[in-house]
């Protein structure tokens, strides 16, 4: 590949798709041969899978699910291996944020070798509520790796909601 290559603005010459790809976008072509450069040489050290965090745990983002119904909002988390005590929950006005740390350890020993991994990360998911809560009368359990947070509507919020009978011709 030579400098003129990399010139988004030359015209194709009857090159093949992936030469009208890489004057397209030259970065993006440059940048998979690059990496592709440092995996060859790396991977011949044994140390791609370092390199390529395999043996470390990902950024931690929990799921959420938020349902409603006339009465409530039900907040519905997956925090799979953290504690309770592992987990912030606050309610300011109509945002509810759950925050906490996933902490993990992992320790290997034989004769010969020794391995201690630990991974620690913060987390915090902030969702703006679909209608008034009621604060104080907010619940919050957690069971076997889910968090569920019931949180009931004000009766202003409640007498809001209007039922509409839906009629067969």
């Amino acid at each position: 590949m030579t400098l003129r290559d990399l010139i988004p603005y030359r015209k194709n010459k009857g090159g093949s798709l992936a030469r009208a790809e890489a004057q397209m976008q030259p970065f993006a072509a440059l940048q998979r041969r690059i990496n592709r450069i440092f995996d060859d040489f790396l991977g011949d050290f044994g140390l791609s899978p370092l390199i390529a965090g395999d043996w470390m745990e990902k950024d931690f983002v929990p799921t959420l699910e938020v349902s409603e119904n006339d009465k409530e909002v039900i907040v519905t988390a997956e925090l799979a291996g953290l504690d309770e005590k592992d987990i912030q929950i606050r309610l300011s006005g109509d945002k509810l944020t759950l925050s906490g740390e996933k902490k993990s350890e992992h320790e290997e020993k034989d004769a010969q070798h020794y391995l201690m991994e630990r991974s620690y990360g913060q987390f915090s998911r902030t969702i703006q509520l679909p209608a008034e809560v009621d604060d104080s009368k907010a619940e919050a359990v957690f069971k076997k790796g889910v968090l569920k947070i019931k949180l009931p509507k004000t009766p202003a919020e409640q007498s809001k909601t209007k039922r509409i009978e839906v009629k067969k011709e």
